[in-house]
């Protein structure tokens, strides 16, 4: 189901951001981004992030586009426990190419990055969380999707899901996000408990 925005909660609100039509245009907080202690040694937690809650296994899916300029801008989904334990997917910008980037952080945080050969006008980000994984994916045309990482998530811990944008470096730039979406997901446990005691 389509997820109402305005019906969601801001962590790190940035000054300026609009909702009309289901869609959100934000302008993102400079000098904002989430990263903890490894590799640079600092950690960071100020991003601006629209969220709703969400229990059980889900597939939470956003389109997304930006006019990046500056080294490390980037939007996308993030599911988030709490401070020490999130997973942000989307676009990053770096060293002039556009990147699938994925950050996990369980305490420490790592990133991935695939690297893409063209510039696309907006990029669909997709993410399943079954058990205690999280699953993610990539699509150019919302049909045909890509998984650019499967990544350990706490498993029976409500999870904040939403739309992230970060600007580590620069001064701000536009983000957008359409089509946000949520949908539970069977229960796999439940389904072959019941299987096996037919």
């Amino acid at each position: 189901m389509t997820q109402t925005l305005e019906k969601m909660t801001w962590f790190n609100e940035p000054e300026k951001w609009e909702i009309k039509n289901n869609t959100l245009n934000m302008f993102v907080t400079p000098q904002s981004d989430y990263w903890r202690i490894s590799h640079y040694g600092f950690t960071v937690d100020d991003a601006p992030f629209l969220y709703c809650t969400y229990g059980g296994e889900f597939e939470a899916k956003v389109k997304i586009k930006g006019n990046y300029k500056t080294r490390f801008d980037q939007s996308g989904l993030m599911l988030r426990i709490d401070k020490e334990n999130y997973i942000k997917a989307g676009i990053e910008f770096v060293d002039g190419k556009y990147n699938l980037s994925t950050v996990v952080t369980h305490t420490t945080s790592d990133w991935s990055v695939i690297t893409l050969d063209k510039t696309p006008s907006d990029i669909w980000i997709k993410a399943v969380r079954r058990l205690d994984a999280v699953e993610i994916f990539y699509s150019f045309d919302d049909k045909n999707y890509t998984m650019m990482r499967n990544a350990y998530l706490q498993d029976n811990s409500p999870v904040m899901v939403g739309l992230m944008a970060a600007c580590p470096d620069g001064n701000g730039f536009n983000a957008v996000f359409e089509n946000f979406s949520v949908k539970h997901l069977p229960d796999l446990r439940r389904l072959k408990w019941l299987e096996n005691n037919k």
